[in-house]
């Protein structure tokens, strides 16, 4: 069955314009018990699941994190809004990265900023990071597009023998793949950007640790 490009093309650029995040102003002022995360978080992400049985989030996905020391732990079995802030980052990357790499991402920044008392928190980071939604859905919107219709240039030159509707799925897998071409490349750099930021953080603190020991050793002769 051949696929309509327009409705295929109008669907998935709508089903982009839908996307939304969650905004600081829709985090509750209270702090909530886990089965109250789990319901908002669930409440406010349901777009993004794939099935409407989908779980955004659960309670084991909850305590694995903390497990990891990824989310610091309730404060009298009580998550404030800064949790909820911690858990929607590791919503986003858990989708790409490794449990080791969200941490190399994240680690710093709450070490920094969760529960912090200066003028730059964690509700401060969000707010700025995810107001460029709106202008990069626009970018992806005309990336895609364009990715789209670069596709339906392929397989144009097949055997006369070849079915329409042959064609028409060869083409719809070449749009696939320059999707998942373009999702791998992202990856790799993030992956590399990591990698580099460790590197250097391991470097640092090592030249710290060897500074302490020579000024213990200077201090001691």
């Amino acid at each position: 069955m051949k696929i309509d490009e327009k409705d295929l093309l109008n669907s998935i650029l709508d089903s982009l314009s839908r996307i939304d995040y969650i905004k600081p102003e829709e985090l509750p002022n209270i702090d909530l018990y886990m089965d109250q995360v789990t319901t908002f978080m669930d409440a406010q992400l349901a777009t993004s699941k794939r099935y409407p049985e989908d779980k955004v989030l659960t309670k084991t996905m909850i305590n694995n994190y903390a497990k990891n020391n990824l989310l610091p732990p309730p404060v009298k079995k009580k998550y404030s809004k800064e949790h909820l802030l911690a858990l929607i980052f590791i919503y986003y990357f858990k989708n790409i990265l490794s449990i080791g790499d969200i941490q190399a991402v994240l680690n710093p920044i709450m070490e920094r900023y969760f529960a912090s008392d200066i003028n730059l928190n964690l509700e401060n980071i969000y707010s700025e990071v995810f107001h460029l939604e709106n202008a990069e859905i626009l970018n992806l919107q005309e990336d895609i597009t364009k990715k789209y219709h670069t596709s339906q240039k392929t397989f144009l030159n097949l055997d006369k023998n070849i079915k329409e509707e042959e064609k028409n799925d060869l083409q719809l897998f070449s749009f696939l793949c320059m999707l998942s071409f373009d999702v791998y490349i992202k990856k790799q750099l993030i992956e590399k950007i990591i990698d580099m930021q460790t590197t250097k953080n391991v470097t640092t603190t090592e030249k710290h640790t060897k500074n302490s020991e020579k000024h213990m050793k200077n201090f001691e002769s």
